[in-house]
């Protein structure tokens, strides 16, 4: 009995286990076939060989053997366990069935497989190792499995001792010697899972710089327990690897700790063995190590037979979890092992890093588990892309901040006291969210509740907070009644600094385990009294365990290293600031970490504040400037952080040492710096983080933008950001925001006052979370654009959309593109948006939704009555013009119903696009049916809806039964068709018009239509002769059409003949487009017919080119009701009712065809114009043209465009002014252009004929003046750009009589030569009617000759650049001589020597008159004066004037004829009297007659001084004296003003530019004094200030005629300024005054202002750039109505505003004369 249970046991052991051990023995399929030849030795199993899969293979030999009988069954059971590599739980599961060990030990096995049980097992006995079925091989199985599990009994004894419940006191908390009752109560994290895959992406990335990537759904963090983390553990033998990370103080290893001790409780049965490493241990490892070294050297070693537990460890690997905890803080580089593949030897030394790194890929112990944790900066390449899961620890959430601060206060009265104080501080509750800062806020705020304070003040930073704990961990020591907290921290400042000291070193050395050398005595006295240090056994390999020592967080290790540099005496503001940084969230990939600080730039923010100056002063022993000085390196510091470009999460960081500081003007200027817009990607944003970027916003008084873009946040965030008052726009982007997430942002939006766009993209949002976000978007009253793209929103929830969100009052844009949308929800939008009022545009594309509101408040009337009464004033305000834009949305014929329902309803339309659907032609018909009852004002598009003819037909009917249609326009070809309207208003407006216009007799229908011009438009439809006709019978009915375009539609000369006929039934019609038809040349004829048969053509435009063109437009009627009634063409203003023009391109047309079209034309009696344009005219075709313009008598103007002209051809349209005596001027451009002017009728006029660039040459000139010669009234010939040369310019010269131009000849461009000039001059003398002979030789190339019909006195030479060579210039000077009327000759550049200036003067000579000879060469410019007049006395005739102007090189004579001389004995004379020597005698005796003498940019040498202040000034009839922009010395000054004393007779006195002051002004006054007919006065560009222009007021009392005085850019003020305005009203012939640029203020202004009301006779006042004011403007616009003569105004940079311009502006319009204002 007992045989066969133990036979039924092994049967279902076997049946259970089945499948995993088929899949184990399917790995050894020859020894599985060895052992059953083994077992079954006279069974013939040679045909298991053709068995081709190896599971069938398994499955048929273990049927075998279990057949064969239990005995064999139960042996070979046994066998597989002692030789095959089992799982341990299968292994376990057969020996117990097969019998192996008795009851008892059965029951052990089961349990500790199954429970994991903490207590060691009993009675199991020993067994050697064996590889067969032999009793000692069993034996040795089982003595492994027993020393296997004894050591897995003394791993968890050392796990439960070390971790669990009774723990002992060595394992010190923070602050505390020995553990509270709170810490054995242990509050669960949060735990998010994330997908490694995503990180994978991001690790080849700079983190921060990921641009918002969309992440895919599988993407969103879930939340999860420790206890999930291992459900998909299973016996796959791959490695499997988790990742859990989480910033500092979100307790990653008490997590690790916890988990061991649950382990050891028997919580996590599928591991047999757990191993817990902590990277801060391993760090202190320099040599390499074996695995069986790592595993019990550094653990714990087995009790025996440590080579047996090593091979159990290795078989039983799926079953091990390897935890190794703080990767960040790992001090050597972790590179990917070089050959994943490739197993490493087992017993083979290595490094900490390979041996990690061997584990993770697998390599060691395969098939096991490893957790690693780590904060997120250190996530190497390889871990990221090896992790099968990964997770994030968030911390703790408000439930968990609540449930650990009952555990910590549950021995407390003030319990519920605590935890409301910490729920009530919104910012305190944020740092409670790390664990790490909520043990110390409870610390904190333990220690003042229990001071039984009236007022609980907390800190309000990390950094206060650390310091308050250390002074509450030093008061918790002390007795009652002892000193304060001061004495306490002097007391025990000497240990403080030396915790510093050791804090930094850690830090700067990478060490965060110290041993018992490391620390000074009294040092670690103090910390382990006061629980800031814990201690713990530390293995170093084989060696024996020591005491290590390490802060109880890293952080606090940071805060006191921080705290050294604050106060260590040997540390300055410079090496503060190189050791200031921020810490990115993310490092390089495989990059070790130089330093674990991170939050050491934290920690020294936060001291910086002025809060800490009082404690770092005490410690530091040092007044408070020194330690200020120190704190402002830190501020200046983030100050220039700030101005940098910055990636989120520095930003955050920079955030985050901003509020340490707590200074309002560093958060205002970080503010300002980062541009108040903030773009987070990729990265976790926890509530600290948020509450330190809402501190910098609300810091600053500007509006700011948050973009969230794929960053997970806790919900807490939210509440947190609800804080923020200076939100102008909110963004977020991410799967993981959903209807939960929604849920919370909708408490937090109403609060956010200043937000005015609020964005949530690319996430999970269903209407769920729509439903309450729309509840409160009401509330949030500056509320304008909302973006709700590609959520999960369904077609049940569109309905609701339109409704829910007309509420929001200043809404103006809604976007719910990238939605789950059908047709059914375009439809339901569509309906709502009719229905709402406020909605002023729905535009839907595809998967594009936007809706549009007005954005303003709907009005709510405060009464009933007054609804009433101002029911119809504000109708027409409140209608609305919706635009409906539903853009390919797959909406066909069926839908056309409701389409056609929603136009017909009470709704307005500015807009309808249904363009990209379906609706086809049968859709087009409803649509168009309901237009009639429709409101539309602007257009209706159903392009692309795959009509035809029919629909098209259907929508031009629309035209003639829709009143308030304007244009139609359609394309088959493009599949366009769009329906234009004009509003209800501006049809009303303009029906009213013309019902005014027409009369009462105007009644019907027809007049009804005819309301509106309308424009039609069908083009490229290429319709067939069938459509043609229906669709001519469809235009019939639209007589009211302006506009008819039927381009490209392949109609050719029958269908445009067609649509020419139905020209008379279109009487509206203004143009007609028939391009693109394939016309021939007979279109062209029956086109151009038209011109005759209807008066009402304007124009007829033909181009018959690759894009045939043809346009007919026609003059605007003016209706009438007689006119409409009779049947008749509309009629046309009087002048313009026979206007026709005609214009034919690209066309070839023969001689014959031209005589055709002639005739056609000359039965038009209104044409005016002929264009004929690139169309290949012959000579022959032009000819018959030009014979026949006759016979079109009311021609104007005829053009032939782009055609290429023979020589003979110019000739022959030259000879058309002979053939018609209406032409009035021939114009050929370039041979290719040609136009005819002609006359109304025939008179006597004057012709102009022009052929230029025609390359008429010598050849052509004969008969070319033959033609010119009978055309007796030719005013100008212009042949420039032509090719006459020298010899066909004489020819044409020498016949200049008989062609008899009047005016002008213009010939350059003729590339003539100096030869040609001579010709040009010599018509001077030989022809009386040429006045003015102009030649240059230059790039201009200019050769004019203009002639006079009277005899003009008057003869001129200009030559410009002719380069004369010695040979050309006696040629030159005969022919002046033989020209004795010349009067004035300039010569510029001509390459005139000083010797040929000479002669040239001596040549020219006249009996009578003056001769202004003028030269202008750049000899001039080098040329003495002296030398100069030498040569301007040379002329035979008396000098009269003498300009030199050296800056132009010119020096122009002026003479006059005949000449007359003084007397010798007169000459001696005055020779004497100006003490000069004789050879001046001829000088005075030339000069006597001059009357100008103008020097500009001179320096005169004292001889020239003294000849000009001598002889020259004392010449009686001398008028004008110029000397400008030259160098005169005070002491020259004084001589020529003292010559100038002597020039009674000048008129005209110029010295600007001479830099003249108030001195020399003061000299030049008693000149003035003897100046009676002075006129000009010009002393402009001086330095004339306020005192001399007095001067000069007194000097021109004396001058009664002066009628211009300029002193413009001075130095004049008010009191210069007063002297001239009181002598300007005696000035009664003073016309022009010029005082711009002095330093005229408003006193002098006014009182000019006042004078210039009595100075009628004023044209010219200038005034600009000084001082004046609006005052000086004010005062003037009073004394403009008197100035009835002023043309010009400058005022302009004066000063002047409103208050001054806008009377000036009314003054200025009594100025009636007034032709210039520059006022402003």
């Amino acid at each position: 009995m007992q045989l066969q249970m133990e036979d039924m046991d092994l049967q279902r052991a076997i049946a259970n286990a089945q499948p995993q051990l088929v899949e184990s023995l399917s790995h050894v399929p020859e020894w599985l076939l060895m052992k059953a030849k083994c077992f079954l030795p006279h069974m013939d199993l040679s045909h298991v060989d053709g068995i081709t899969g190896c599971k069938e293979k398994v499955l048929w030999l273990l049927d075998t053997l279990e057949n064969a009988g239990p005995i064999i069954w139960k042996q070979f059971i046994q066998c597989v366990c002692m030789e095959c590599s089992l799982p341990m739980d299968l292994e376990i599961e057969l020996m117990s069935a097969s019998g192996e060990g008795n009851l008892n030990q059965k029951q052990e096995a089961i349990a500790e497989a199954s429970t994991q049980s903490p207590s060691p097992p009993t009675g199991l006995g020993r067994r050697r190792h064996g590889s067969n079925s032999h009793p000692n091989g069993k034996m040795s199985k089982q003595q492994r499995l027993d020393s296997a599990g004894r050591y897995r009994h003394l791993i968890i004894a050392s796990v439960s001792q070390r971790y669990g419940n009774g723990r002992p006191a060595g394992a010190a908390v923070l602050g505390q010697a020995q553990p509270p009752a709170f810490s054995q109560a242990f509050v669960n994290l949060v735990i998010r899972q994330s997908k490694a895959s995503r990180l994978k992406e991001r690790a080849d990335k700079p983190r921060e710089d990921l641009a918002g990537m969309q992440e895919a759904e599988e993407c969103v963090d879930t939340a999860v327990k420790v206890s999930d983390l291992f459900e998909s553990v299973v016996s796959s033998g791959t490695t499997r690897v988790i990742l859990l990370f989480g910033k500092p103080g979100m307790g990653k290893t008490m997590l690790m700790h916890r988990l061991c001790q649950k382990w050891a409780e028997g919580a996590l049965p599928q591991f047999l063995f757990t191993f817990l490493f902590e990277f801060r241990q391993l760090n202190l490892i320099s040599r390499k190590l074996t695995l069986k070294e790592l595993l019990f050297d550094l653990v714990l070693q087995p009790e025996d037979s440590p080579d047996a537990v090593f091979q159990h460890l290795l078989e039983n690997a799926q079953h091990m979890l390897f935890i190794f905890d703080g990767l960040d803080e790992f001090v050597g580089n972790i590179d990917q092992p070089s050959s994943p593949y490739v197993s490493p030897v087992l017993h083979r030394p290595m490094s900490i890093s390979e041996l990690f790194a061997n584990f993770c890929f697998g390599r060691l112990l395969p098939g096991c588990t490893v957790l690693v944790t780590s904060r997120p900066k250190k996530l190497p390449n390889f871990l990221l892309s090896r992790a099968d899961l990964l997770a994030e620890i968030w911390g703790f959430d408000h439930e968990k901040v609540e449930e650990y601060a009952s555990h910590y206060f549950h021995q407390h009265s003030f319990k519920e006291q605590a935890i409301a104080h910490l729920k009530n501080n919104s910012k305190l509750l944020s740092m409670c969210l790390i664990p790490a800062l909520c043990c110390i806020v409870c610390v904190c705020l333990e220690y003042l509740l229990r001071k039984r304070l009236s007022k609980v003040e907390l800190p309000q930073t990390m950094t206060q907070f650390y310091i308050k704990m250390l002074l509450i961990f030093i008061s918790k020591q002390q007795t009652e009644g002892t000193v304060n907290e001061d004495t306490q921290l002097n007391h025990h400042r000497t240990a403080i600094l030396g915790l510093c000291d050791l804090a930094l070193k850690g830090l700067e050395e990478k060490k965060i385990v110290f041993y018992v050398n490391d620390i000074p005595e009294h040092v670690k006295e103090f910390a382990s009294l006061h629980g800031l240090l814990t201690v713990f056994e530390v293995k170093r390999s084989d060696s024996f365990p020591e005491a290590g020592h390490a802060f109880v967080h890293l952080s606090l290790q940071e805060f006191f290293a921080a705290l050294n540099l604050m106060i260590n005496n040997a540390v300055d503001g410079n090496y503060l600031k190189k050791k200031f940084s921020l810490k990115s969230k993310w490092t390089l990939k495989n990059e070790a970490r130089t330093e674990f600080m991170e939050n050491f730039h934290i920690f020294l923010s936060g001291l910086s504040s002025k809060e800490c100056r009082t404690f770092l002063t005490q410690l530091a022993e040092r007044n408070q400037v020194w330690v200020r000085d120190k704190q402002a390196a830190i501020l200046q510091s983030l100050k220039k952080m700030a101005a940098t470009n910055l990636t989120g999460p520095k930003i955050i960081e920079l955030c985050h040492c901003t509020y340490e500081t707590q200074d309002l003007e560093l958060a205002q200027h970080v503010g300002s710096q980062l541009n108040f817009k903030y773009e987070f990607r990729n990265f976790r944003l926890t509530p600290l983080d948020v509450s330190a970027l809402v501190f910098i916003i609300n810091c600053g008084r500007d509006l700011t933008h948050l973009d969230f873009a794929g960053c997970p946040m806790e919900l807490d965030c939210l509440e947190v950001l609800a804080s923020c008052k200076n939100i102008e726009r909110l963004s977020f982007r991410s799967r993981k925001y959903g209807d939960e997430f929604a849920a919370a942002l909708s408490k937090s939006l109403p609060k956010i006052k200043s937000l005015k766009k609020l964005e949530l993209t690319g996430g999970s949002i269903t209407a769920l979370g729509l439903t309450g976000l729309a509840q409160v978007f009401p509330n949030c009253l500056q509320l304008e654009e909302i973006n709700l793209q590609d959520n999960r929103l369904r077609d049940q929830d569109m309905g609701k959309v339109i409704e829910m969100l007309s509420r929001v009052e200043k809404l103006k844009m809604i976007d719910l593109s990238h939605n789950d949308i059908s047709v059914k929800s375009v439809l339901t939008l569509a309906k709502g948006a009719t229905t709402c009022p406020n909605v002023t545009e729905l535009h839907i594309r595809k998967d594009t939704i936007m809706i549009y509101f007005s954005g303003q408040p709907r009005r709510v009337l405060r009464s009933s009555n007054l609804r009433r009464s101002e029911h119809k004033k504000e109708n027409a305000a409140q209608i609305r013009n919706l635009k409906l834009r539903l853009q390919d949305c797959s909406l066909n014929s069926q839908h056309a119903g409701e389409i056609a329902a929603l136009l017909r309803g009470s709704a307005h339309f500015s807009e309808v696009d249904l363009s990209g659907n379906q609706l086809s032609d049968e859709g087009c018909r409803e649509l168009a049916e309901s237009l009639p009852e429709a409101h539309i004002s602007k257009q209706l598009d159903v392009s692309n809806n795959q009509i035809s003819v029919d629909g098209v037909c259907c929508l031009l009917n629309a035209v003639n039964t829709c009143l308030n249609v304007v244009e139609f326009e359609a394309s088959l070809h493009h599949q366009t068709a769009i329906l234009k309207f004009i509003g209800d208003r501006e049809f009303a407006s303009t029906h009213s018009r013309n019902i005014s216009r027409s009369g009462d007799q105007s009644g019907g229908g027809e007049s009804q239509k005819s309301v509106l011009s309308r424009k039609i438009r069908l083009t490229d439809s290429r319709f067939p002769t069938r459509d043609l006709d229906k669709l001519c019978t469809m235009l019939k009915k639209c007589s009211s059409v302006s506009e008819l375009d039927l381009s490209n539609n392949a109609l050719g000369d029958q269908g445009v003949g067609k649509l020419v006929g139905l020209l008379p039934e279109l009487k509206a019609v203004n143009s007609l487009k028939l391009s693109g038809n394939q016309i021939s040349l007979s279109a062209v004829f029956g086109l151009a017919q038209c011109l005759s048969a209807l008066d009402h053509i304007k124009s007829i435009d033909i181009s018959l080119g690759n894009t045939q063109s043809v346009h007919l437009t026609f003059w605007e009627s003016v209706r009438n009701s007689s006119t409409r009634s009779a049947g008749k063409f509309p009629a046309h203003p009087q002048h313009l009712e026979n206007d026709h023009c005609f214009r034919l391109r690209e066309c070839t047309v023969s001689p014959e065809d031209m005589d055709t079209l002639c005739q056609i034309l000359g039965k038009c009696t209104g044409l005016i114009e002929l264009e004929l344009s690139r169309n290949a005219l012959s000579d022959q075709s032009i000819e018959r043209l030009l014979i026949s313009l006759p016979l079109l008598h009311s021609l104007k103007l005829l053009s032939i465009r782009n055609n290429k002209f023979s020589p003979n051809c110019t000739l022959l349209l030259a000879n058309s002014l002979n053939l018609c005596e209406r032409i009035r001027e021939v114009e050929v451009r370039s041979s290719e252009n040609a136009f005819l002017h002609l006359a109304g009728r025939i008179e006597s006029q004057e012709t102009s004929c022009r052929l230029t660039d025609c390359s008429i040459g010598q050849n052509e000139v004969e008969e070319l003046c033959r033609i010119l010669e009978q055309c007796g009234r030719l005013a100008e010939l212009d042949l420039s750009g032509n090719q006459l040369g020298n010899e066909g310019l004489r020819c044409l010269l020498d016949r200049l009589l008989q062609v008899h131009v009047s005016r002008l000849l213009n010939l350059s461009h003729n590339k003539i030569s100096q030869d040609g000039v001579l010709h040009l001059i010599n018509t001077l003398s030989t022809y009386r009617n040429v006045t003015e002979v102009q030649v240059s030789l230059c790039s201009k190339a200019i050769s004019l000759i203009k002639f006079t019909r009277e005899d003009e006195p008057r003869k001129i030479l200009r030559l410009t650049e002719c380069n004369f060579q010695p040979e050309h210039l006696p040629k030159l000077f005969s022919l002046l001589q033989k020209c004795t009327n010349l009067t004035e000759y300039i010569s510029t550049n001509n390459n005139m020597t000083t010797r040929a200036v000479e002669d040239l003067l001596q040549a020219v000579r006249k009996s009578l008159g003056t001769l202004r000879i003028s030269i202008e060469e750049q000899w001039v410019r080098n040329e003495s004066i002296a030398s100069l007049l030498q040569m301007a006395v040379h002329p035979h005739g008396n000098v009269t004037e003498i300009t030199i102007s050296k800056d132009k090189g010119l020096l122009r004579v002026g003479m006059g004829f005949p000449h007359r001389m003084e007397k010798m004995e007169s000459v001696v004379s005055r020779l004497n009297q100006c003490g000069l020597e004789a050879k001046h005698i001829h000088f005075l005796q030339k000069c006597t007659q001059l009357q100008e003498l103008s020097w500009s940019h001179v320096d005169l040498n004292n001889a020239e001084e003294a000849m000009l202040a001598g002889v020259l000034l004392t010449l009686p009839t001398l008028r004008k004296f110029e000397l400008t922009s030259s160098s005169v010395t005070p002491s020259r000054m004084g001589h020529l003003v003292a010559a100038l004393q002597q020039c009674h007779a000048i008129e005209e006195l110029n010295l600007g530019s001479l830099g003249l002051d108030d001195t020399a002004i003061l000299m030049l006054v008693p000149g003035l004094h003897k100046m009676p007919l002075l006129k000009r006065l010009l002393l402009n560009n001086n330095n004339i200030g306020s005192e001399g222009c007095s001067h000069l007021a007194e000097a021109l009392k004396s001058a009664p005629h002066m009628e211009e005085i300029n002193l413009s850019h001075n130095k004049i003020e008010h009191a210069g300024l007063e002297k001239i305005a009181m002598l300007l009203p005696e000035m009664q012939n003073l016309k022009r005054v010029n005082l711009s640029s002095n330093s005229i203020g408003p006193a002098g202004g006014e009182r000019l202002a006042e004078a210039l009301a009595r100075c009628r006779h004023f044209e010219e006042l200038l005034l600009a750039r000084n001082h004046v004011g609006d005052r000086t403007a004010a005062r003037l616009s009073l004394s403009l109505p008197s100035m009835c003569h002023l043309k010009i105004l400058h005022l302009q940079s004066n000063n002047i505003g409103s208050l001054g311009g806008t009377p000036l502006a009314k003054g200025l319009v009594e100025c009636q004369q007034l032709e210039e204002i520059r006022a402003f």
